[in-house]
């Protein structure tokens, strides 16, 4: 697959941000936020209704309209304490490909799904501050479209990102008011400068690792979801288990499996899933759906050597997790006292993370929050790609995200090589989902 660069350039708001805009503060919880770019490519079938000409002009033309709303995506990021809202823009790049988004999607490689990212503009530097969104649109040669980003987690979770897709399609749709963003965490959160940017790099050392990393995706239908659900419903511990439970209590099953059959012996594991606050405020002060930003928290599980690891306790262990990120959490977070209570939550936490002879495993998800729904106007995409993982330093990660079709799931898995040899040869992981299987199997 090669890959033509066909222009480069900087997408600027279609209305200039007012001056008493021009600086936006990091909330308690983006201040937090190690520094990073996150990935995506969404794959979409060439147009039928115009040309692959147009739907790139719109797909230009639309963005544009849209950041008067996003305004902070337009600007840069300065010291990792706020960002200058400047319009710069947004790095945008298109770029030709000359294969079939068929053929690339049909036998699916993450390091090639890769090259559709845009890399970093020349013109970037310390100084000027760090970019919040580069995008790529590449076309294929069949009239296919992917486009392709790193955004800056920063400011942009997962939620946000769905926000954002979700009001750019619906701009270029011709109706650009149907998702409005709401900035109003800052407020309701505010910074800290007694906490370093980097305390949260210190919490989990335990679960860090260095050297190769690999990630590979588990595909489950949505019947094996159901099958999955049903053996983790139990009257004893959870009765109606959501997918999300359920799923990730089989892989971190299959995972603990795994350390058993590598060490002979079984050792205490931890699971964390990471949380959308969003929907734990209270009715009297709610959290708008498309709050921009990190809203996000930590929940943690605990299996010890000696403790029943069947799927159906295992869901318990994670409901009652699940249970503890409520409101009363949520609101001692807000105001001028919430950083003290959140250091003295990550203070735990960071206590869990300390025992080197413990498995961590770490969860987050898009499932439920509408990534198959951003139609710019010649229909949904055909496969929504998180970009997988690229690095010597790494987690054991898994990142759950919807299928095309209704109801199934694919965890993206990131392990060791050694971890990773023995999870793809587990039966009963294999018994109910397929490795690398292709998008367009459950289109």
């Amino acid at each position: 697959m090669e890959i033509e660069v066909l222009s480069k350039d900087y997408v600027k708001p279609l209305t200039p941000t007012p001056s008493h805009l021009r600086t936006y503060k990091f909330s308690l919880f983006d201040q937090l936020v190690p520094s990073a770019h996150i990935p995506i490519v969404v794959f979409y079938d060439r147009p039928t209704a115009f040309s692959t000409k147009e739907a790139m002009r719109r797909l230009k033309s639309s963005v544009s309209e849209a950041l008067p709303d996003f305004y902070p995506f337009a600007g840069r990021i300065m010291d990792n304490l706020y960002i200058d809202c400047n319009d710069a823009g947004i790095y945008y790049v298109e770029a030709k490909v000359n294969c079939s988004v068929r053929e690339l999607i049909g036998k699916p490689d993450i390091q090639l799904t890769r090259k559709l990212l845009p890399a970093e503009p020349d013109d970037s530097s310390s100084e000027g501050g760090t970019h919040i969104a580069m995008v790529q649109v590449n076309e294929f040669a069949c009239g296919g479209i992917a486009l392709a980003a790193y955004l800056s987690h920063k400011i942009i979770d997962g939620p946000t990102l769905v926000t954002l897709l979700k009001a750019w399609s619906h701009t270029a749709r011709g109706h650009p008011q149907e998702v409005k963003p709401s900035f109003i965490r800052p407020t309701i959160f505010p910074q800290c400068d007694k906490l370093s940017p980097d305390y949260i790099l210190g919490i989990w050392p335990s679960a860090l690792k260095v050297g190769k990393c690999v990630t590979r995706r588990f595909v489950f239908s949505a019947e094996a979801v159901a099958t999955i659900k049903a053996r983790a419903a139990s009257p004893s511990f959870v009765a109606h288990p959501t997918r999300i439970e359920s799923v990730s209590a089989f892989i971190w099953k299959c995972c603990m499996r795994v350390t058993e059959a590598k060490e002979g012996s079984r050792k205490p594991s931890i699971l964390s899933h990471v949380i959308n606050l969003r929907g734990k405020a209270n009715d009297e002060s709610p959290i708008p759906e498309h709050t921009i930003g990190n809203l996000l928290w930590v929940m943690t599980a605990r299996s010890d050597q000696e403790a029943d690891r069947e799927l159906q306790s295992l869901v318990g262990v994670l409901r009652a997790g699940f249970l503890g990120i409520n409101i009363e959490l949520f609101e001692q977070f807000a105001g001028e006292n919430g950083a003290s209570k959140m250091q003295e939550c990550l203070d735990a936490m960071s206590k869990v993370y300390e025992d080197e002879e413990t498995d961590y495993f770490g969860f987050s998800s898009l499932v439920n929050m509408g990534t198959y729904e951003t139609d710019f106007g010649w229909g949904k995409p055909m496969w929504v790609s998180p970009g997988g993982i690229d690095g010597e330093i790494y987690q054991n990660l898994v990142f759950l995200i919807d299928t095309r079709k209704k109801g199934g799931i694919e965890a993206w898995t990131t392990l060791g090589e050694q971890d990773m040899a023995l999870l793809e040869a587990d039966q009963e992981l294999l018994s109910l989902a397929s490795l690398e299987s292709s998008p367009l199997e459950l289109m």
